[in-house]
């Protein structure tokens, strides 16, 4: 039985790991469009042979990162192999991504996460608030994302944040309601918590550039395609409206729509008080990371007043906590998502700049521009927003769909008259509240969907219902606040 499972699994794998060669290959055999040559010629620098070679790579490396035949960052290496053996990129490029750094900014911000989990602080948040809204089951769902947005400016990875801290105290709370799957009860309160915790989560994510790994990708991949710098700050103020509204209304609405059968929670209030009381007062090490926690923030809003970027912020972040023994060298060389981010996150930022470059991605943008061309700005980049948004049922990674799409889309709307800032940040909100319409579209998706309390049929009707909530108020509500902050 090992032995048949074996070799599925080898013939699984070279299966994917074919698929992807094979398609890189077909779009190398594809003669290079002529407008693409005419773009390129455009510029000396631009070379639209390289641009087409470089182009087959990506796509295979996008088609691997969707079908993970290898893990991302043995993708991302067999990537960079590539490009450096077929003189695609000289070598010194290829590895260009690793000083990226928006790249290490996210990876100390892995870091930085680490320490609520270490210290036990996030957890500590997460029962505070549940021992205050946690008398209802409503209220209970408020609780768990208020705690998601507490820690969210310092916790880059959604997974770690919903699927590491908050999913195991809902199970728990599931079981103590007696809302479990093995019995068909999972409709007493899990499945409204467990799905609410969830899509809750993907808005959380918009609202701070440090609250999911693909968020900086989105800053990096604005600024080498428009030269466009968007601050933290900018970022959390343009978001902050929209997402607290989507934040207040979206668990209501799914309290009607999808409601739990159990809608008094007191024992909720009463376990959460018993946690606290377990873990006792504050520790010494909760409180330096507190400290930690607010010296972030303060730099991340106002550091850039005295020439403090957020990239050096994380880094003091970080120092101060290997300083203060929060963490020790042996828990960075631990976190494996952290590394794992970093190749991965340098290949594909290194392949979007020199696509831009080559002029790939210029040509790309203008084949978009001309099939809109007809409409105003508002209505074409209306159009090259759901299209980019809805296209997220092919990706099962938002950083792949990113990678893939956003700065092409961005050059585009800008080109056909949508002011630049308004431009990239929607398109990079939209980055985040696209990962709630399937089970795989990010990385908490599977977590959550595998407890086995939500039917996949449910998992994608009520998301198609979400995704129409969160696009309706971030466009009036969210274009009536950029509005007022000049954004367009």
């Amino acid at each position: 039985m090992q032995k048949q499972d074996g070799k599925k699994f080898t013939s699984s794998l070279l299966f994917t790991a074919g698929l992807s060669i094979l398609v890189g290959i077909i779009i190398m055999l594809i003669p290079i469009p002529q407008s693409l040559r005419e773009v390129a010629e455009a510029v000396p620098a631009r070379n639209a042979d390289l641009g087409w070679r470089l182009l087959a790579i990506f796509v295979a490396t996008i088609v691997a990162l969707i079908l993970k035949p290898f893990p991302m960052g043995t993708v991302s290496f067999i990537a960079i192999t590539l490009l450096a053996v077929t003189r695609t990129l000289s070598i010194g490029v290829a590895l260009s991504g690793f000083a990226n750094t928006v790249i290490w900014l996210i990876v100390c911000a892995f870091f930085i996460s680490k320490g609520f989990v270490k210290t036990g602080l996030g957890q500590r948040i997460a029962y505070l608030f549940m021992k205050a809204f946690g008398k209802k089951t409503l209220g209970l769902s408020y609780s768990f994302i208020v705690s998601d947005l507490v820690m969210a400016p310092a916790m880059p990875s959604n997974t770690a944040r919903i699927g590491g801290i908050l999913y195991p105290i809902i199970r728990s709370l599931a079981n103590v309601f007696g809302s479990k799957t093995e019995d068909k009860t999972e409709r007493k309160v899990g499945s409204f918590l467990i799905y609410t915790t969830f899509q809750a989560d993907n808005v959380v994510s918009a609202m701070f550039m440090t609250a999911m790994a693909a968020n900086p990708l989105t800053v990096q991949i604005a600024y080498e395609v428009l030269g466009l710098q968007i601050s933290w700050m900018q970022w959390a103020v343009a978001a902050f409206v929209p997402g607290i509204v989507t934040l207040a209304i979206l668990p209501f609405l799914l309290y009607k729509i999808y409601p739990p059968e159990i809608k008094e929670t007191p024992e909720a209030a009463e376990i959460a008080k018993e946690k606290l009381k377990e873990m006792g007062p504050l520790s010494k090490k909760e409180k330096m990371m507190m400290f930690v926690f607010f010296q972030i923030l303060v730099l991340w809003i106002f550091g850039p007043n005295f020439g403090i970027g957020a990239t050096t912020t994380a880094l003091i972040g970080l120092s101060t906590m290997l300083i203060l023994g929060i963490l020790t060298f042996d828990d960075i060389k631990a976190e494996q998502s952290a590394w794992d981010t970093l190749v991965w996150f340098a290949a594909l930022v290194m392949m979007a700049t020199q696509l831009n470059t080559l002029g790939v991605i210029p040509w790309f943008s203008y084949s978009v521009e001309s099939a809109v061309s007809g409409f105003s700005w508002i209505v074409a980049f209306a159009i090259i927003a759901l299209a980019y948004f809805y296209s997220h049922y092919f990706f099962a990674s938002a950083t792949a769909h990113v990678s893939a799409m956003y700065g092409a889309l961005l050059l585009a709307s800008v080109s056909l008259g949508a002011p630049p800032l308004f431009a990239a940040l929607v398109l990079a909100f939209f980055s985040s509240l696209y990962m709630g319409l399937t089970h795989y579209g990010t990385g908490s998706a599977p977590v959550y969907f595998g407890s086995g309390y939500i039917t996949q049929g449910d998992w994608w009707g009520y998301a198609f219902l979400v995704s129409l909530v969160n696009i309706t108020i971030w466009v009036f509500v969210g274009g009536l606040w950029w509005r007022i902050l000049g954004l367009w």
